[in-house]
């Protein structure tokens, strides 16, 4: 079953979805926050999906923000709403920055702009497809973890 990804915004939320296999994370579309759960009712009728991650926005030290607070309340409400799926969230510090970068070259455009927001549900859904690969968390990580021998 796939996996999908959003990048939850106060006016925007950006989607991925992975393959079933898991392996792959691509952006799917970006579509307004207010419209959210009409756009997850049809995904989840057409796409066998059974893990939702939602982007967890902390601040750069690790400590919630009032956006977090907001988002944690945001997929709280969802995940009554769609109780059919897994929710989990995700770290997603940095991602808007570096969709920014992917997207950099490109000419400045509503379409590319909104589209950001969908790779940066890509990059957190990629990082989340990498952790059940390989299962250990960076802050989990230790050297005792490595067999160098």
């Amino acid at each position: 079953m796939k996996i999908l990804a959003l990048d939850l915004g106060d006016k925007w939320t950006g989607t991925a979805i992975s393959d079933a296999l898991r392996m792959l994370a691509r952006p799917l579309e970006t579509v307004e926050t207010k419209d959210l759960p009409t756009f997850l009712t049809n995904l989840l009728a057409n796409e066998r999906i059974s893990i939702i991650v939602a982007g967890h926005p902390q601040t750069l030290k690790g400590t919630n923000s009032t956006q977090t607070n907001k988002i944690e309340q945001q997929v709280k409400e969802l995940k009554e709403q769609f109780s059919n799926v897994e929710w989990a969230l995700w770290d997603e510090r940095l991602t808007s920055d570096q969709a920014s970068e992917l997207m950099r070259g490109k000419k400045f455009t509503k379409e590319n702009k909104r589209y950001e927001h969908s790779v940066a549900a890509a990059l957190i859904l990629g990082s989340y497809l990498d952790y059940l690969r390989i299962g250990i968390e960076p802050e989990e990580f230790d050297d005792e973890d490595l067999d160098l021998e």
